[in-house]
């Protein structure tokens, strides 16, 4: 098999030219072994039919497969040179030949420092391009972090509101006096706890 890629013939045909020979070899080649398939089986019959004959089944499979690798390295001989002409005759496109969506390349043509310019534009372009990829990922998780923390500020001014309304029912309207009023409570039940635990104690000593 050849080993020019073809590529510019494998964008026009969709599938390289080398693969498309190697189909045809192997289709030759499944339809051979069949051929020999067949004609062994009708010399088989023919033998039951001849109960005299003194050639035996193993004696034709063997000269099926000696006559089958002989038909195999005449149709390899023939086939090799059926590629040769396929390959540079058929299934190659002339240099001189463009496609159609290459067609640009004849109006706005470009030389090879021309071509190593844009390759390095693009080049820059893919850096700059995942730069700002990174750059969105991270503002993505600030912006995520964002929320969590507004959502935190939602809840501790709900708290808030929520002391406030609560220093409002106990006569309290301002903040710093409901403040107060929680920090004198909450003294106050510190102290009746610590009030409690004493006299427990002492009535476990007596």
């Amino acid at each position: 098999m050849s080993v020019d890629p073809m590529s510019y013939e494998a964008q026009f045909f969709g599938f390289t030219p080398q693969t498309c020979m190697l189909r045809v070899y192997i289709a030759f080649q499944d339809y051979l072994f069949e051929v020999m398939q067949a004609v062994e089986q009708v010399i088989l019959k023919k033998l039951a039919d001849s109960p005299h004959c003194e050639i035996s089944p193993v004696q034709i499979r063997t000269c099926t497969e000696k006559f089958l690798g002989f038909m195999k390295g005449r149709f390899d001989n023939l086939f090799g040179k059926m590629e040769q002409l396929f390959l540079q005759l058929i299934l190659r496109i002339p240099p001189n030949i463009l496609l159609p969506e290459d067609k640009p390349q004849e109006t706005h043509p470009c030389t090879e420092e021309e071509f190593q310019l844009l390759q390095k534009e693009i080049e820059q372009l893919q850096e700059k391009y995942k730069t700002e990829l990174c750059a969105k990922q991270a503002l993505l998780a600030e912006l995520e972090e964002q929320k969590t923390v507004q959502a935190k500020l939602k809840q501790a001014l709900a708290l808030f509101d929520e002391l406030e309304n609560t220093g409002r029912d106990h006569g309290t309207s301002d903040f710093r006096e409901s403040l107060v009023f929680l920090v004198q409570n909450s003294r106050k039940l510190q102290t009746i706890r610590d009030t409690v635990e004493r006299e427990g104690k002492r009535m476990k000593i007596s």
